[in-house]
């Protein structure tokens, strides 16, 4: 586990299900995001030791920027009490995520907002007392720099549209950025990734 900035920790696995051509790394980032007194852990995947130790200390949530990413959250909210913060499933699914459901516009009791990203279950998620916007699969590094994936993006729908909400993002005194896909990055790939798609 490092810390990309006071209080902002990240680590890297591989992902299980990764396989080449996917269009993104096989590895993935989880964060945690600690204040002192309360730590927010996002989409968790192998949660290291220095993490269940932190978390043991602290008030601590857990939150999915969408339900596919599931990953190890379950069964770390299930070992440790932990609540736990999923986005609506996807239509269909047989065995969704089980916690609180939340959707974008909401804002969150541990002081987090979620603005819609690339669908209206995937998304990005603003914590003000970190200066952190938590990015999920809505901006992603494919190795060339933090980008808004217009090819994921056409799927959903008008990228062009999709984009206007994460717009407001540029008006915020963003810190760091977290993707999912990639590494801790600052505000200017957030306002290239934004502004240059």
């Amino acid at each position: 586990m490092r810390e990309a900035r006071p209080g902002v920790y990240f680590w890297q696995v591989q992902h299980p299900e990764w396989e080449p051509g996917e269009g993104w790394d096989a590895l993935v980032t989880s964060y945690a995001l600690d204040d002192g007194e309360q730590l927010i852990v996002v989409d968790p995947l192998r949660p290291p030791a220095e993490l269940l130790e932190l978390a043991a200390r602290r008030q601590t949530v857990v939150l999915l920027t969408c339900p596919w990413h599931r990953r190890d959250a379950e069964s770390l909210c299930l070992s440790l009490g932990l609540p736990l913060y999923v986005p609506s499933p996807d239509e269909g699914d047989p065995n969704p995520v089980t916690g609180t459901i939340y959707a974008a516009g909401d804002r969150l009791a541990v002081g987090v907002d979620a603005i819609r990203g690339l669908e209206e279950n995937d998304l990005v998620l603003w914590i003000e007392r970190h200066g952190a916007v938590v990015a999920g699969d809505t901006l992603i590094d494919r190795g060339e720099g933090l980008i808004f994936p217009r090819d994921w993006a056409e799927k959903s729908g008008d990228p062009e549209e999709l984009i206007k909400p994460l717009l407001a993002l540029l008006d915020l005194e963003v810190d760091v950025v977290l993707p999912t896909h990639g590494l801790p990055t600052d505000r200017q790939a957030l306002a290239r990734a934004l502004t240059h798609f």
